[in-house]
């Protein structure tokens, strides 16, 4: 995809960004590639921000896919944190990559970037399955902890369209994901970057050549959470401004539907580069035509001022406010490794379920190998919930949470990193969304007898007491059903006419 703007444009551009920032001024050093605010509506104060509203073709998605895709893909061991892990000498991680690939001073991270080929990546197909699974948005990470941007980026060398595949993988699959009529999501982690790697002296890192990946050796500054939801850190200023430098570089570059945001910029220092960019984002976007969301994690944002994302994990009860869950296909990783396990197809269709039902969205992960293919695993995986999507989609796509989410003995594990694994449904564990004049009963597991839904019944306190009809998607079966006082009671249909979970469109 050619971007929005020539590298020599780009460039002028920022050579005339302003020396201030709007609100409390942020001073960058002349020289440095600086894209300039964009006037707008929005001004970098929380006030203003929290103007912004949520664009409906969000709120109406319910689904999208994530793809962690880059370096770390190579080794395929232990997650995508494998580049800080093999510098980290207390590390399983790290003992393995020596006796692997041998000692960190000779084969560094830098070194799997030549093994990272793409050789067998074709996007449409990608974009393909995706869409066909029923996603609404794709998000490729744009950069992730590694500091190895996946897009064509202006202010680094070390990009993937100047080594390894030597293509822009950020900017192909964009042309994609609009040409099947998609929205494109970029997600930026760098973040963590200034943390991510140790310097040093005989591991590669502490080498000057390679600042421009691993960025220049300092003082271990390790990440950490002081209180939930607070992380600290101590990013410099040259970090900070590289950071929001690149984070606009992609919003001008490929103009984005949908912005990601992972865990450490919500750290203290952050906070100014973190404002004037979401003002940024949300200018720039009104200014192009675009209705734009952006996710943020715990508290990195005022609530009102961009989407909560909850990492796997979700809200126990629907909450006012649209928000979302990030979760991947398997349990290890959320790049490709080759020992994952990987979740049950009936496990995410639950999941989507519940989520939706609470008024959020899911943003569904998955890790690509090295030459650009899907693990089989995964690939099955997507089809078969696209099955699934195929016969439901109208009690999804669209649809507004009802007063009540469900009913039934089993829940989700709330909050952030709560999902556990082997959670077992039954068709007593109902979720229920609206839309099309109808209220849709979702089982989670098929009926072995009558079915009894106590929230429909005619003296339930969610006002549904005239009920015209009840069918079950994807069905052409005449129910036999009956409002009673404390329930409403359907047979027992004969025949599934899917898997997972089960739809009864309740018509008034």
């Amino acid at each position: 995809m050619k971007p929005f703007y020539s590298r020599r444009e780009f460039m002028q551009k920022a050579s005339l960004a302003s020396a201030t920032l709007a609100v409390q001024p942020l001073t960058f050093r002349l020289g440095r590639s600086v894209t300039a605010p964009f006037p707008g509506k929005f001004a970098a104060t929380w006030d203003s921000l929290s103007q912004y509203s949520i664009p409906q073709w969000y709120r109406d998605a319910k689904f999208g896919v994530f793809l962690h895709w880059g370096v770390y893909s190579v080794p395929a061991y232990s997650s995508e944190w494998y580049p800080r892990d093999m510098y980290v000498r207390q590390s399983p991680v790290f003992k393995w990559h020596q006796e692997h690939w041998g000692p960190q001073s000779m084969f560094g991270y830098k070194d799997f970037i030549p093994l990272f080929t793409a050789a067998r990546w074709k996007p449409e197909e990608w974009v393909d399955l995706f869409r066909k699974a029923g996603a609404r948005y794709i998000t490729p990470v744009g950069e992730h902890h590694d500091g190895f941007p996946m897009y064509d980026s202006h202010l680094t060398r070390w990009t993937a369209v100047r080594m390894g595949p030597r293509r822009d993988v950020v900017g192909e699959l964009a042309r994609e994901i609009r040409n099947q009529g998609l929205k494109l999501g970029i997600s930026s982690h760098r973040g963590f970057n200034w943390s991510y790697y140790t310097f040093e002296k005989d591991f590669d890192t502490d080498n000057p050549r390679y600042s421009g990946l691993y960025g220049k050796a300092h003082a271990p500054t390790p990440l950490v959470s002081t209180t939930p939801g607070e992380l600290r850190q101590t990013a410099s200023q040259g970090f900070l401004e590289d950071w929001y430098s690149r984070c606009a570089e992609m919003v001008d570059l490929y103009r984005p539907d949908y912005f990601y945001f992972d865990w450490a910029m919500g750290a203290p220092e952050f906070e100014p580069y973190r404002r004037q960019f979401l003002a940024y984002f949300y200018n720039a976007s009104d200014h192009w035509g675009k209705e734009v969301a952006l996710t943020y994690k715990s508290k990195a944002y005022p609530e009102h001022a961009a989407v909560l994302d909850i990492e796997r994990g979700i809200e126990g009860k629907i909450r006012e406010l649209h928000w979302q869950t990030d979760t991947s296909v398997s349990w290890k990783s959320w790049g490709y490794i080759q020992d994952d396990s990987y979740k049950p197809p009936s496990g995410i269709v639950h999941e989507l379920v519940d989520i939706v039902s609470k008024n959020g969205n899911l943003l569904l992960n998955v890790g690509p190998k090295p030459d650009g293919t899907i693990p089989e695993e995964a690939v099955m995986l997507f089809r078969n919930i696209g099955r699934w999507m195929d016969v439901n989609r109208e009690a999804i796509f669209g649809t507004r949470p009802w007063q009540l989410y469900g009913e039934g003995p089993n829940r989700l594990n709330s909050g952030s990193f709560g999902e556990k694994e082997n959670v077992t449904f039954t068709a007593e564990d109902v979720r229920f969304t609206a839309g099309n004049h109808a209220v849709y009963a979702i089982l989670l597991g098929w009926p072995t007898q009558e079915i009894r839904i106590e929230a429909l019944g005619a003296h339930a306190p969610y006002g549904l007491k005239q009920i015209s009809s009840v069918k079950l998607l994807g069905s052409d079966e005449k129910l036999k059903w009956r409002q009673e006082a404390n329930a409403l009671a359907i047979q027992k249909p004969a025949k599934k006419p899917c898997d997972y979970a089960y739809t009864f469109k309740i018509t008034t």
